[in-house]
């Protein structure tokens, strides 16, 4: 089962929205805060997770499995040296920053099965379902003398 970490982008504000009607946030562009939009399709043998990353080059992104989560970041800078030649910026309203997303996959997935791809600004991540290996019970016999 892909379960999405419970430090998601939005959990706080769906406490927030609950107590308060207009929500956490009183500011117009609190609806532009930055959020990394992740689609989960499940197949039969596995998920596929498209997260959605514009204006990012592959080399800002990273993702690593650690202790059964899958954790996806993402960092973009603002290059502060470029200049515009026609003019100058008086707003801008691009996100610069980082992301980061984890889901749960289990204990059963490692590195090697995760397969991923980067095109058109998405993160496609390919993860094969696999059944949770039962512990096995080690029998422990108590030597008995005499």
């Amino acid at each position: 089962m892909l379960v999405p970490s419970i430090f998601s982008n939005n959990f706080v504000d769906d406490i927030f929205d609950d107590v308060f009607p207009f929500g956490a946030y009183n500011a117009p562009a609190a609806d532009n805060r930055a959020a990394m939009n992740t689609d989960v399709k499940e197949f039969d043998d596995r998920y596929e997770l498209e997260f959605e990353l514009p204006g990012f080059k592959k080399e800002d992104i990273q993702a690593e499995l650690k202790d059964g989560y899958l954790i996806v970041n993402a960092k973009h800078q603002d290059n502060k040296d470029e200049k515009d030649k026609d003019g100058k910026y008086i707003r801008k309203e691009r996100y610069y920053g980082s992301y980061q997303r984890s889901f749960y996959v289990g204990d059963g997935v490692t590195q090697d099965d995760i397969k991923g791809g980067f095109e058109n600004g998405i993160l496609t991540l390919t993860v094969p379902k696999k059944e949770a290996k039962p512990a096995v019970e080690e029998k422990k016999y108590i030597s008995i003398e005499g």
